[in-house]
Protein backbone atom coordinates (compact mmCIF):
# COMPACT_ATOMS: atom_id res chain seq x y z
CA UNK A 1 0.00 0.00 0.00
CA UNK A 2 2.75 2.61 0.73
CA UNK A 3 4.69 1.48 -2.34
CA UNK A 4 1.56 2.33 -4.35
CA UNK A 5 0.83 5.63 -2.51
CA UNK A 6 4.80 6.48 -3.31
CA UNK A 7 4.15 5.82 -6.77
CA UNK A 8 0.87 7.46 -7.17
CA UNK A 9 2.58 10.47 -5.84
CA UNK A 10 5.75 10.51 -8.04
CA UNK A 11 3.25 10.26 -11.11
CA UNK A 12 1.82 13.44 -9.92
CA UNK A 13 4.65 15.57 -9.48
CA UNK A 14 6.25 14.42 -12.41
CA UNK A 15 3.57 15.40 -14.75
CA UNK A 16 3.41 18.67 -16.69
CA UNK A 17 -0.06 19.88 -14.69
CA UNK A 18 0.91 19.59 -10.82
CA UNK A 19 -1.95 20.26 -8.36
CA UNK A 20 -1.74 21.01 -4.25
CA UNK A 21 -4.05 20.33 -2.12
CA UNK A 22 -3.98 23.61 -0.78
CA UNK A 23 -4.89 25.35 -3.75
CA UNK A 24 -8.39 25.38 -5.77
CA UNK A 25 -6.18 25.19 -8.89
CA UNK A 26 -3.00 23.46 -10.65
CA UNK A 27 -0.26 24.44 -12.04
CA UNK A 28 0.80 23.66 -15.70
CA UNK A 29 4.71 24.19 -15.81
CA UNK A 30 5.20 26.23 -19.30
CA UNK A 31 9.23 27.37 -19.32
CA UNK A 32 11.53 27.52 -16.79
CA UNK A 33 14.65 30.64 -16.46
CA UNK A 34 17.08 31.96 -14.11
CA UNK A 35 16.37 34.33 -12.01
CA UNK A 36 13.38 35.72 -14.07
CA UNK A 37 12.13 39.47 -12.89
CA UNK A 38 8.69 40.35 -14.67
CA UNK A 39 6.68 39.09 -17.45
CA UNK A 40 4.33 40.39 -20.21
CA UNK A 41 1.63 38.24 -22.53
CA UNK A 42 2.21 38.95 -25.91
CA UNK A 43 -1.49 39.56 -27.49
CA UNK A 44 -0.62 36.81 -30.43
CA UNK A 45 0.19 34.13 -27.44
CA UNK A 46 3.42 33.52 -25.33
CA UNK A 47 5.28 35.75 -23.38
CA UNK A 48 8.44 38.23 -22.77
CA UNK A 49 10.35 37.63 -19.49
CA UNK A 50 13.18 39.72 -17.90
CA UNK A 51 15.62 37.92 -16.46
CA UNK A 52 17.63 40.22 -13.74
CA UNK A 53 21.36 39.57 -15.68
CA UNK A 54 20.55 41.15 -18.73
CA UNK A 55 18.23 38.54 -20.49
CA UNK A 56 15.45 39.23 -22.37
CA UNK A 57 13.49 36.14 -23.08
CA UNK A 58 10.70 35.43 -25.79
CA UNK A 59 8.57 32.54 -24.58
CA UNK A 60 6.25 31.16 -27.23
CA UNK A 61 3.15 29.35 -26.80
CA UNK A 62 4.25 26.28 -27.05
CA UNK A 63 7.00 26.75 -24.42
CA UNK A 64 9.88 27.34 -26.31
CA UNK A 65 12.47 30.12 -24.82
CA UNK A 66 14.47 32.18 -26.83
CA UNK A 67 16.72 35.09 -26.40
CA UNK A 68 15.85 38.54 -28.03
CA UNK A 69 18.88 40.06 -29.08
CA UNK A 70 18.83 44.36 -27.80
CA UNK A 71 18.92 43.84 -24.34
CA UNK A 72 20.44 46.89 -22.35
CA UNK A 73 23.84 46.43 -20.59
CA UNK A 74 22.64 46.11 -16.78
CA UNK A 75 24.76 46.32 -13.12
CA UNK A 76 23.68 42.65 -11.95
CA UNK A 77 24.08 43.76 -7.87
CA UNK A 78 22.09 43.00 -4.80
CA UNK A 79 18.65 44.35 -5.66
CA UNK A 80 19.45 45.71 -9.15
CA UNK A 81 19.62 44.40 -12.79
CA UNK A 82 17.38 44.03 -15.60
CA UNK A 83 13.60 44.77 -14.08
CA UNK A 84 10.10 45.22 -15.81
CA UNK A 85 8.97 44.62 -19.03
CA UNK A 86 5.83 45.96 -20.51
CA UNK A 87 3.79 46.12 -23.65
CA UNK A 88 3.08 49.85 -25.16
CA UNK A 89 -0.67 50.21 -25.36
CA UNK A 90 -0.63 50.55 -29.68
CA UNK A 91 1.98 47.32 -29.51
CA UNK A 92 0.11 45.45 -31.71
CA UNK A 93 0.70 48.41 -34.37
CA UNK A 94 3.87 49.92 -33.43
CA UNK A 95 5.75 46.61 -31.54
CA UNK A 96 6.87 49.23 -28.97
CA UNK A 97 8.68 47.83 -25.94
CA UNK A 98 9.40 49.09 -22.29
CA UNK A 99 12.13 48.29 -20.09
CA UNK A 100 13.27 49.34 -17.01
CA UNK A 101 16.58 48.48 -15.33
CA UNK A 102 19.74 49.93 -12.87
CA UNK A 103 23.16 50.80 -14.77
CA UNK A 104 26.39 52.57 -13.81
CA UNK A 105 28.69 52.90 -10.90
CA UNK A 106 28.12 53.88 -7.14
CA UNK A 107 24.36 52.13 -7.35
CA UNK A 108 23.41 52.94 -10.24
CA UNK A 109 20.55 54.54 -11.73
CA UNK A 110 17.25 53.87 -12.73
CA UNK A 111 16.80 53.76 -16.76
CA UNK A 112 13.31 53.49 -18.64
CA UNK A 113 13.91 52.67 -22.13
CA UNK A 114 11.97 51.83 -25.14
CA UNK A 115 12.16 49.97 -28.24
CA UNK A 116 10.90 47.49 -31.60
CA UNK A 117 10.53 44.08 -30.92
CA UNK A 118 11.13 41.95 -33.85
CA UNK A 119 10.33 38.42 -33.02
CA UNK A 120 10.81 37.16 -36.29
CA UNK A 121 14.65 38.34 -36.21
CA UNK A 122 14.75 37.82 -31.98
CA UNK A 123 15.44 41.07 -31.91
CA UNK A 124 14.25 44.51 -29.56
CA UNK A 125 15.81 47.23 -32.13
CA UNK A 126 16.18 50.77 -31.55
CA UNK A 127 16.45 50.36 -27.58
CA UNK A 128 16.57 54.12 -26.44
CA UNK A 129 16.82 55.55 -22.78
CA UNK A 130 13.85 57.71 -22.69
CA UNK A 131 14.16 58.47 -18.61
CA UNK A 132 16.88 58.39 -16.18
CA UNK A 133 16.44 58.32 -12.38
CA UNK A 134 18.43 61.82 -10.98
CA UNK A 135 20.26 61.86 -8.54
CA UNK A 136 21.50 58.16 -9.32
CA UNK A 137 22.75 55.66 -6.44
CA UNK A 138 21.44 53.88 -3.63
CA UNK A 139 22.06 50.27 -2.10
CA UNK A 140 18.27 48.95 -2.52
CA UNK A 141 15.65 48.02 -5.05
CA UNK A 142 14.72 51.01 -7.43
CA UNK A 143 11.13 49.92 -7.89
CA UNK A 144 10.88 50.01 -11.81
CA UNK A 145 7.19 49.01 -12.17
CA UNK A 146 5.37 50.01 -15.37
CA UNK A 147 1.37 50.45 -15.63
CA UNK A 148 -0.25 52.47 -18.63
CA UNK A 149 -3.09 54.58 -17.68
CA UNK A 150 -6.11 54.07 -19.85
CA UNK A 151 -5.66 57.41 -21.47
CA UNK A 152 -1.87 56.55 -22.70
CA UNK A 153 0.05 57.94 -19.90
CA UNK A 154 3.24 55.81 -18.66
CA UNK A 155 2.88 55.48 -14.75
CA UNK A 156 6.85 54.78 -13.50
CA UNK A 157 7.68 54.13 -9.72
CA UNK A 158 11.34 54.69 -8.64
CA UNK A 159 11.95 53.16 -5.12
CA UNK A 160 13.81 55.03 -2.24
CA UNK A 161 16.97 52.97 -2.43
CA UNK A 162 16.53 52.53 1.29
CA UNK A 163 17.71 56.25 1.74
CA UNK A 164 14.04 57.00 3.07
CA UNK A 165 14.94 61.05 3.08
CA UNK A 166 14.37 61.72 -1.10
CA UNK A 167 11.06 59.96 -1.02
CA UNK A 168 9.94 63.58 0.83
CA UNK A 169 12.09 65.67 -1.76
CA UNK A 170 10.42 66.67 -5.20
CA UNK A 171 13.55 67.79 -6.70
CA UNK A 172 14.64 63.93 -6.20
CA UNK A 173 12.73 61.18 -8.34
CA UNK A 174 13.59 58.38 -6.00
CA UNK A 175 10.85 57.46 -3.76
CA UNK A 176 7.90 58.75 -6.28
CA UNK A 177 5.47 57.07 -8.37
CA UNK A 178 5.49 59.49 -12.09
CA UNK A 179 3.34 60.05 -14.82
CA UNK A 180 5.11 60.38 -18.26
CA UNK A 181 3.75 60.61 -21.58
CA UNK A 182 4.67 57.45 -23.79
CA UNK A 183 8.19 59.14 -24.96
CA UNK A 184 9.52 59.74 -21.07
CA UNK A 185 9.05 63.26 -20.77
CA UNK A 186 6.37 64.57 -18.49
CA UNK A 187 2.80 64.33 -18.97
CA UNK A 188 0.96 67.36 -18.70
CA UNK A 189 -1.55 68.30 -15.58
CA UNK A 190 0.70 66.57 -13.17
CA UNK A 191 0.34 68.40 -9.37
CA UNK A 192 4.15 69.54 -8.47
CA UNK A 193 4.81 72.92 -11.41
CA UNK A 194 8.43 72.24 -9.65
CA UNK A 195 8.53 68.49 -9.82
CA UNK A 196 6.68 67.79 -13.38
CA UNK A 197 7.28 64.12 -13.45
CA UNK A 198 5.70 63.75 -10.11
CA UNK A 199 2.45 62.09 -9.50
CA UNK A 200 2.77 61.00 -5.82
CA UNK A 201 5.84 60.76 -3.26
CA UNK A 202 6.61 59.66 0.17
CA UNK A 203 6.79 55.64 -0.84
CA UNK A 204 9.56 53.42 -0.29
CA UNK A 205 9.65 50.43 -2.72
CA UNK A 206 6.73 50.80 -4.86
CA UNK A 207 6.59 47.17 -5.99
CA UNK A 208 3.42 46.49 -7.68
CA UNK A 209 1.40 48.73 -10.05
CA UNK A 210 -1.84 47.83 -11.74
CA UNK A 211 -4.87 49.83 -12.64
CA UNK A 212 -8.63 48.49 -12.06
CA UNK A 213 -11.50 48.90 -14.55
CA UNK A 214 -12.75 51.82 -13.19
CA UNK A 215 -9.23 53.76 -13.93
CA UNK A 216 -8.08 53.32 -10.54
CA UNK A 217 -4.08 53.39 -10.28
CA UNK A 218 -3.26 50.27 -7.47
CA UNK A 219 0.17 49.42 -6.16
CA UNK A 220 2.04 48.28 -3.30
CA UNK A 221 5.33 48.25 -1.72
CA UNK A 222 7.05 46.68 0.97
CA UNK A 223 7.70 48.10 4.32
CA UNK A 224 10.91 47.78 6.33
CA UNK A 225 10.43 45.53 9.52
CA UNK A 226 6.64 44.95 8.67
CA UNK A 227 4.15 46.96 7.78
CA UNK A 228 3.96 46.34 3.97
CA UNK A 229 0.86 48.42 2.24
CA UNK A 230 -1.48 48.24 -0.26
CA UNK A 231 -2.24 51.69 -1.58
CA UNK A 232 -4.91 53.94 -4.29
CA UNK A 233 -3.00 56.22 -5.78
CA UNK A 234 -4.22 59.50 -7.00
CA UNK A 235 -2.35 62.88 -7.74
CA UNK A 236 -0.96 64.75 -5.42
CA UNK A 237 -0.91 62.57 -2.44
CA UNK A 238 2.20 61.50 0.11
CA UNK A 239 2.11 58.61 1.64
CA UNK A 240 4.10 59.51 4.29
CA UNK A 241 7.48 57.43 3.84
CA UNK A 242 10.05 57.77 5.84
CA UNK A 243 7.94 59.87 8.33
CA UNK A 244 5.61 57.18 8.97
CA UNK A 245 5.02 53.35 8.91
CA UNK A 246 3.25 50.60 10.33
CA UNK A 247 6.88 48.87 10.59
CA UNK A 248 9.83 49.30 12.29
CA UNK A 249 13.36 50.40 11.58
CA UNK A 250 15.33 47.27 10.75
CA UNK A 251 17.61 48.08 14.19
CA UNK A 252 13.96 47.45 15.73
CA UNK A 253 13.42 51.05 16.48
CA UNK A 254 9.49 52.78 15.98
CA UNK A 255 8.13 54.72 13.42
CA UNK A 256 4.94 56.33 13.92
CA UNK A 257 2.10 55.24 11.93
CA UNK A 258 0.31 57.10 9.85
CA UNK A 259 -2.37 57.49 12.62
CA UNK A 260 -0.21 59.83 13.78
CA UNK A 261 0.36 61.94 10.84
CA UNK A 262 -3.10 62.43 9.15
CA UNK A 263 -1.97 64.39 5.84
CA UNK A 264 -0.42 61.50 4.70
CA UNK A 265 -2.18 59.28 2.57
CA UNK A 266 -2.52 55.61 4.76
CA UNK A 267 -2.26 52.23 3.34
CA UNK A 268 -5.56 50.54 2.72
CA UNK A 269 -4.05 47.31 3.58
CA UNK A 270 -0.96 46.72 5.84
CA UNK A 271 1.01 43.60 6.35
CA UNK A 272 2.95 42.69 9.84
CA UNK A 273 4.41 40.34 9.30
CA UNK A 274 5.42 40.45 6.04
CA UNK A 275 4.70 39.28 2.71
CA UNK A 276 7.01 40.71 1.06
CA UNK A 277 4.64 41.43 -2.29
CA UNK A 278 5.95 41.55 -5.56
CA UNK A 279 3.99 41.74 -9.31
CA UNK A 280 0.08 42.54 -9.26
CA UNK A 281 -2.68 42.25 -11.69
CA UNK A 282 -6.04 43.53 -11.54
CA UNK A 283 -8.51 40.75 -12.75
CA UNK A 284 -11.50 40.85 -14.53
CA UNK A 285 -11.56 37.30 -16.56
CA UNK A 286 -13.90 34.35 -17.31
CA UNK A 287 -11.34 31.89 -16.45
CA UNK A 288 -11.60 31.93 -13.06
CA UNK A 289 -14.83 33.88 -12.63
CA UNK A 290 -15.19 34.31 -8.93
CA UNK A 291 -11.91 36.25 -8.91
CA UNK A 292 -13.25 38.78 -10.43
CA UNK A 293 -12.72 42.47 -9.43
CA UNK A 294 -9.49 41.58 -7.47
CA UNK A 295 -6.58 42.02 -7.33
CA UNK A 296 -3.77 38.92 -7.19
CA UNK A 297 -0.99 39.86 -5.73
CA UNK A 298 2.53 37.26 -5.92
CA UNK A 299 4.72 37.47 -2.28
CA UNK A 300 8.53 36.41 -1.69
CA UNK A 301 8.50 35.97 1.66
CA UNK A 302 5.12 34.42 2.12
CA UNK A 303 5.71 32.09 -0.93
CA UNK A 304 1.79 32.57 -1.56
CA UNK A 305 -0.65 33.91 -4.00
CA UNK A 306 -2.75 36.66 -2.58
CA UNK A 307 -6.19 38.32 -3.47
CA UNK A 308 -7.41 41.08 -2.62
CA UNK A 309 -10.85 41.80 -2.86
CA UNK A 310 -11.47 45.68 -3.62
CA UNK A 311 -14.59 47.83 -3.75
CA UNK A 312 -15.06 51.96 -3.61
CA UNK A 313 -13.24 52.93 -0.93
CA UNK A 314 -11.90 49.35 0.22
CA UNK A 315 -9.57 46.61 -0.32
CA UNK A 316 -9.64 42.83 2.05
CA UNK A 317 -7.31 39.98 1.81
CA UNK A 318 -9.87 36.86 1.00
CA UNK A 319 -7.67 34.27 -0.29
CA UNK A 320 -3.67 33.42 0.66
CA UNK A 321 -2.72 30.37 -1.34
CA UNK A 322 0.76 28.52 -0.15
CA UNK A 323 2.44 28.19 -3.36
CA UNK A 324 5.90 26.62 -2.09
CA UNK A 325 7.90 28.86 -3.90
CA UNK A 326 8.57 32.28 -3.95
CA UNK A 327 6.47 34.56 -6.48
CA UNK A 328 8.21 37.47 -8.36
CA UNK A 329 5.25 38.58 -10.64
CA UNK A 330 1.08 37.54 -11.46
CA UNK A 331 -0.29 38.08 -14.86
CA UNK A 332 -3.50 37.48 -17.08
CA UNK A 333 -4.17 37.57 -21.02
CA UNK A 334 -7.56 38.52 -22.65
CA UNK A 335 -9.07 35.35 -21.92
CA UNK A 336 -8.32 35.03 -18.13
CA UNK A 337 -5.93 32.70 -17.87
CA UNK A 338 -3.94 33.40 -14.73
CA UNK A 339 -0.21 33.26 -14.96
CA UNK A 340 2.77 32.92 -12.16
CA UNK A 341 6.52 33.36 -12.39
CA UNK A 342 8.50 32.17 -9.60
CA UNK A 343 11.64 33.60 -8.05
CA UNK A 344 15.38 32.34 -8.00
CA UNK A 345 17.38 30.08 -10.19
CA UNK A 346 15.34 27.15 -11.98
CA UNK A 347 12.17 29.43 -11.60
CA UNK A 348 8.81 28.24 -13.32
CA UNK A 349 6.35 30.63 -15.19
CA UNK A 350 3.15 28.27 -15.04
CA UNK A 351 -0.34 28.47 -15.47
CA UNK A 352 -3.10 28.45 -13.31
CA UNK A 353 -5.44 25.54 -14.44
CA UNK A 354 -9.38 25.56 -12.98
CA UNK A 355 -10.10 22.93 -10.64
CA UNK A 356 -7.55 20.96 -8.43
Amino acid sequence: MIRKLITAVAALLSSSVIATAQTPFGFETIATFDQPWAMAVLPQGGFLVTEKAARLAYVSASGEVQTVAGAPSVTDDGQVGLHDVALAPDFETSGLVYLTWVDGIDGGALHLGRGKLDLAGLQLADLKVIWRATPMGGDGHPGAMIAFGPDGHLFLTSGDRQLGDPAQVLGDSRGKILRLNADGTPASGNPFPDAPEVWTLGHRNPYGLTFDETGRLWSHEMGPRGGDELNVIAAGQNYGWPLVSEGRKYSGLTIPDHATRPEFAAPLIEWTPIIAPAGMVYYDGAVFPEWRGSLLLGGLASQALIRVEVGRDSAREVDRWDIGNRIRDVAADAEGHVYVLEDGSDARLVRLTYGN
